[in-house]
């Protein structure tokens, strides 16, 4: 009976194209900004950046219990590997955000230049770490630098983890001190700008009804736990401004359902040409 209901309704369609086409030219779904945020924790024992950008999530005047992916450096020396880092890890699970890898060494070591015997036992480490300190083995992954070839894929796949990317970046990572911007609003503009293309042409997944953006973030930037509210705030702001629809809650607030939409971005193939933020683009291309 469905096969015939299914050949009935295929034939309907031909008939009386009008109705299908209207279909097929649904507009894309709106967008909903995927927080993500790099490097950390910060393990600093006051001031702590990571912990003003949890308590900025959890109350702020734009919408209140966002949730966020954290790609955590499990092992680094002034962050996860200690004891304040080890407990932002734990809190950031306990608030209900998604935990991460980043890292598992004592550096933000480039994957993509380390042997697969060595990345393999720095997957495993994170991996390890993860559950010792969440109960739960991470899902996904980043690359430090966002430097990955089809050998790094293949080893973030064979620990249970897939790479996640992203459509628009701070731009915040600290380079030599620097961790500053005085292009905040202009940059997340001409990134959404690039991404709206896609989006319109229909490019991007959907996701329990909205489009999912990647934005990306460092914990570990004292400048952007200052202005993280101003960063949300640019967001909305750029996404009137190129007419992109946002959707009720324009930030994920559900574990699970951020978890979806992050797994429906991830990247799986090493040949596909992946826009990269800033000059990385250029570096590893």
């Amino acid at each position: 009976m469905s096969n015939h209901f299914s050949r009935l309704l295929l034939v309907l369609c031909l008939m009386l194209p009008g109705p299908c086409a209207a279909a097929q030219d649904a507009p894309p779904a709106p967008i909903r900004f995927l927080l993500t945020f790099d490097d950390g924790p910060a393990a600093a024992d006051s001031n702590n950046p990571t912990v003003h950008i949890l308590e900025t999530l959890a109350s702020n005047p734009l919408q209140d219990n966002i949730k966020a992916v954290f790609f955590t450096q499990t092992r680094a020396w002034h962050g996860g590997g200690t004891a304040v880092g080890r407990t932002l890890i734990r809190r950031e699970y306990d608030e209900g955000h998604v935990v991460a890898l980043h890292s598992a060494t004592t550096f933000h070591s480039n994957h993509r230049l380390m042997n697969r015997a060595a990345l393999d036992e720095s997957m495993q480490r994170g991996v390890d770490d993860l559950i010792a300190t969440t109960g739960v083995a991470p899902k996904l992954v980043r690359p430090p630098f966002w430097a990955y070839d089809a050998g790094t894929l293949e080893s973030y796949h064979q620990h249970g983890m897939r790479m996640l990317l992203t459509d628009l970046s701070a731009n915040d990572g600290k380079i030599y001190g620097v961790n500053f911007s005085w292009h905040k609003r202009s940059n997340m503009l001409t990134h959404l700008a690039e991404t709206r293309k896609r989006w319109a042409a229909g490019a991007m997944p959907s996701v329990d009804g909205s489009t999912p953006v990647v934005v990306t973030f460092h914990d570990v930037n004292t400048y952007t736990s200052r202005h993280i509210q101003e960063y949300l705030e640019i967001l909305l702001d750029v996404a009137r401004e190129l007419d992109v629809p946002l959707a009720a809650k324009p930030f994920y607030d559900e574990r699970a359902e951020l978890e979806r939409a992050a797994l429906a971005r991830t990247v799986d193939d090493a040949g596909t040409d992946q826009p990269l933020p800033g000059l990385w683009n250029w570096l590893w291309r």
